[in-house]
């Protein structure tokens, strides 16, 4: 597998939107768990630049967001890579980049989420802070469930839009007719 210095370009951006929209612009909802548009950001990035973008994003954005807040706090930052290298794989065979993302498009982005979130937030986030930090139980898995459900929302209303947005940008094959 290639990785271009697009991909390599289109990571970094990724990482820092990740960052800043992880740090500076989001609401707390419960314990260390907030409402950001963060992960909207990962699964477009993903989508188009694939598996290792989406993973190094969300590696490198939670990471950053965390060593300049309260501390690295790892079974969250593996899981937004994970999450990340889940939606890389989401949209293969939707050319985005020639204009194709439509009803189908979405519905496949939208399902896939929910999908990818209720695993990674609701599931391995929790383990990890257990088999990790050995933290609660009954906490980690209420703290993910509402983490999960945020980014559930946002990454399919926001990622969605986004997704939409720039395929529109992008010229559609066979779009050029001879006169």
């Amino acid at each position: 597998m290639k990785f271009t210095a697009k991909q390599i370009v289109a990571t970094a951006i990724g990482a820092a939107l990740f960052f800043v929209l992880a740090r500076f612009l989001s609401i707390p909802i419960f314990a260390n768990t907030y409402i950001s548009l963060q992960y909207a950001v990962l699964g477009f990035f993903a989508a188009i630049f694939g598996p290792l973008s989406g993973l190094l994003i969300g590696l490198i954005g939670h990471a950053l967001s965390d060593l300049t807040s309260y501390g690295a706090w790892w079974s969250w930052i593996i899981t937004s890579a994970l999450v990340g290298f889940a939606f890389g794989f989401l949209l293969k065979g939707i050319k985005i980049e020639e204009g194709e993302f439509g009803k189908r498009g979405a519905v496949r982005f939208i399902i896939g989420s929910v999908i990818i979130h209720a695993i990674g937030w609701i599931v391995i986030a929790p383990v990890l802070d257990i088999l990790i930090y050995g933290e609660p139980a009954n906490k980690v898995f209420v703290q993910g469930l509402a983490a999960g459900l945020a980014n559930m929302v946002t990454t399919a209303v926001v990622g969605t839009i986004l997704l939409f947005g720039y395929s529109k940008t992008r010229t559609k094959s066979n779009s050029l007719t001879k006169a």
